[in-house]
C-alpha cells in the first residue's frame, strides 16, 4: 500500500508539514514549510525529522538548496537535514551558532536576503524578541509569510488544555501573548521591525504553532502588534 503523502501543497510552490510537538507539557505543534524556488530547488524552512517517507517526497519535488533554522527554538532537526542533504546550506538565526556549536553552519542570517533566494524570498530579523531571535521571510510570488514563532495562533487549538493556557496567556486571536508584551524592552526597535513585515502586504502568514492565517495576513500582523510604540 503507497503511504499518504505527508506533504500538503499550500500555494503552487509552497508545502507544509505539520507534527505535533509539547513545549513545556502543552501542545502546541510545529509546522515545516518546504518553498520550491523559480530554479526549482527547495528552501526548507523549520524542519522537522525526516524519515525516508518524507525524504521520498521531499526529493519529487526538488533538490534542496537551503535549510533554514529561523528561531532559537526551531533547530532538532537541521542535523539530520543537513547530513541527508550535504550541498545544501545550513542557515541559522542570530545567537543559535553558539547554541548549536556542534553544527557545521554556512552562515548567520541577518537582514538581507542571501544570493540564493534573493529577489523570490524577503526576510526580517526580528531581534526586539530576544528569547527567539526569529528571521521571518516572505514570499513575493504568493504574498506569503513564512514564520515560526513571531505569531502564534493556539486559542482554537483542538487540545482543550492548550486552548485553557491560551485563554490565561491572554491570547484571543493570531498574535503574541502577555509573555512577548513583557519580553520586549525596545519597543521602537520591534515597532520598525514589524512596521516591514506589515509592508510586504502578506495575503497568508504560515505559522510553526496554531492554524495558518489564510486571508489578510498583513491587517492579523499588524492587529497583533498594535500594542507597540505608536507609529
Amino acid at each position: 500500500m503507497t503511504p499518504a503523502p505527508m506533504l500538503t501543497a499550500l500555494t503552487a510552490d509552497i508545502w507544509i508539514l505539520p507534527r505535533p510537538m509539547r513545549f513545556f507539557g502543552v501542545e502546541t505543534g510545529t509546522r515545516m514549510t518546504v518553498v520550491r524556488l523559480a530554479d526549482g530547488a527547495l528552501f526548507i524552512h523549520s524542519p522537522v525529522a525526516l524519515d525516508a517517507a518524507l525524504r521520498a517526497e521531499i526529493d519529487a519535488l526538488g533538490p534542496v538548496k537551503a535549510i533554514v533554522a529561523p528561531s532559537l527554538f526551531h533547530h532538532l532537526f537541521a542535523g539530520e537535514w543537513a547530513a541527508a542533504y550535504p550541498q545544501a546550506s545550513l542557515s541559522a538565526c542570530p545567537g543559535l551558532e553558539k547554541k548549536r556549536s556542534d553544527l557545521k553552519w554556512s552562515r548567520v542570517l541577518g537582514d538581507a536576503p542571501e544570493a540564493e533566494w534573493s529577489g523570490e524570498l524577503d526576510q526580517v530579523f526580528f531581534g526586539a524578541r530576544t528569547m527567539e531571535n526569529e528571521v521571518i521571510f516572505f514570499h513575493h510570488k504568493s504574498k506569503t509569510i513564512v514564520s515560526s514563532d513571531f505569531m502564534f495562533n493556539l486559542a482554537t487549538h483542538p487540545s482543550a488544555f492548550t486552548r485553557a493556557v491560551a485563554f490565561l496567556l491572554g491570547q484571543r486571536a493570531p498574535g503574541p501573548t502577555w509573555l512577548e508584551h513583557v519580553m520586549i524592552r525596545d519597543r521602537i526597535a520591534a515597532r520598525a521591525q514589524m512596521d516591514r513585515v506589515v509592508a510586504w502586504g502578506a495575503e497568508r502568514v504560515v505559522l510553526a504553532h496554531g492554524e495558518i492565517i489564510t486571508t489578510n495576513g498583513s491587517d492579523a500582523v499588524d492587529r497583533a502588534y498594535r500594542w507597540l510604540t505608536p507609529r
